[in-house]
């Protein structure tokens, strides 16, 4: 069923169209605000949070969507357990993100105080935040819950304009301070728009052996799908001199704000393959080879566009900001091994195989931070971009063989 799929991606391109412009604005403004020295810094510390962000809630998200997806009336017997999981672990995990900062990244020289709202930002507000995206999500509103994922960024948009029209003298400082605002502002609206309250907190519970087990394996799954896009900055941050992870930091961030068509389309898909991931059909397995094959079409064309637009970016952002240009074409190798490894993680997934998808993309963290360490002293700027690219092309090549073997010659019809 390609044309359902299809005509909802396009759908959610369309929602994620406008993402890639607000991130993309929000960039253009932060970096010219801190310049290439403080925003790779700023990166650093920000990527570690999403980071830790992504385990904080311990997976609760992807147990909303799958039980949702399957039974919509679950919602109250999952989220019972789901939103206090998350503020427990969240709270812990800002106390560790504050010591790291304090210890490993001490040399960015950021406040304590914007740390803890940078934290408290990602590693508590943004995991509450993606419950109520994820029950849209669940009920096939795919569109819609990209709308709501979108508005913390919008008003985060606001409030970088709001700081770089100001130009204040501390605006990292001030910028951190509508960082947190702008995501308590919008978790607020999207409890309040949701369409039943959630579970009051007298009915709150911590989960059983068997649901915390089964969250396990997503808690594991977001951490490593989240950590191959944001570790590389924290490395850069720790590994390269400062403005050289500015600069470094800023076109990663243009090519992973590049691929949200790929992202669109595996969200899109996902709800019929978490329904069909048990016993696949001959027409899933068609699906699943028609997205990888559009996710390589997609990626090889945006790294040639990429390669020869990148000329015009010192321009945009600006004279501080030279050199840039070259690290984007450093980068262009590594964008089809970004789209497979986001493809092949979602099909392993969504089709019931969690703990395959973690046990790649370890692999790959492993390559990253051995390739950063031995590439980023020795090569300079270009070390980066050759561990990112190291790192994605190994783990899309080990995702496609996992799907290839347990998914794919597990359930092919024998003639």
């Amino acid at each position: 069923m390609k044309g359902p799929i299809a005509r909802a991606t396009v759908r959610t391109s369309a929602v994620l169209g406008l993402r890639l412009l607000v991130q993309t604005g929000t960039l253009l403004l932060v970096s010219r605000l801190l310049g290439p020295r403080q925003y790779g810094a700023f990166a650093g510390v920000a990527s570690l949070a999403v980071t830790l962000g992504a385990l904080s809630s311990f997976g609760m998200p992807l147990v909303v969507l799958g039980e949702m997806s399957r039974d919509p009336a679950r919602r109250g017997s999952v989220l019972a357990y789901a939103v206090p999981t998350t503020v427990l672990f969240g709270g812990a995990l800002l106390a560790l993100y504050l010591l790291v900062c304090g210890t490993v990244l001490s040399r960015t020289g950021i406040a304590t105080a914007t740390l803890a709202a940078i934290g408290l930002t990602e590693i508590v507000l943004q995991p509450l935040f993606a419950l109520p995206a994820a029950e849209h999500h669940a009920l096939g509103r795919i569109a819609r819950a990209q709308l709501l994922n979108l508005l913390p960024l919008v008003l985060r948009l606001l409030a970088a304009l709001s700081v770089f029209l100001a130009q204040p003298a501390h605006a990292l400082d001030v910028y951190a301070a509508g960082y947190l605002a702008a995501s308590l502002v919008a978790l607020a609206i999207a409890a309040i728009t949701l369409p039943a309250p959630w579970p009051g907190w007298r009915q709150w519970r911590l989960p059983r052996p068997g649901e915390l087990g089964n969250a396990g394996g997503y808690a594991a799954l977001n951490l490593t799908s989240a950590s191959p896009a944001e570790l590389d900055k924290t490395l850069a941050a720790r590994l390269l001199p400062l403005p050289d992870a500015g600069l470094y930091s800023a076109g990663a961030r243009i090519i992973g704000a590049a691929t949200l068509p790929v992202i669109a389309m595996l969200l899109s898909a996902s709800p019929r393959l978490f329904r069909e991931g048990l016993q696949p059909s001959s027409r899933t397995l068609r699906l699943l080879a028609w997205m990888s094959a559009a996710a390589l079409a997609y990626s090889l064309a945006l790294a040639a566009a990429l390669w020869f637009a990148a000329p015009a970016f010192p321009w945009v952002f600006g004279a501080r900001y030279q050199g840039i240009d070259r690290v984007i074409r450093w980068l262009c190798p590594a964008i089809p091994g970004l789209a497979l490894r986001r493809t092949m993680g979602s099909i392993l997934m969504t089709m019931g195989k969690p703990w395959m998808r973690v046990g790649f993309e370890l692999a790959g963290l492993a390559v990253l931070a051995s390739a950063a360490i031995l590439f980023a002293g020795r090569l300079g700027n270009p070390g980066m971009p050759l561990a990112l690219a190291c790192a994605e092309w190994s783990m899309a090549l080990l995702g496609a063989a996992l799907v290839y073997v347990h998914v794919v010659r597990r359930h092919v019809p024998r003639r």
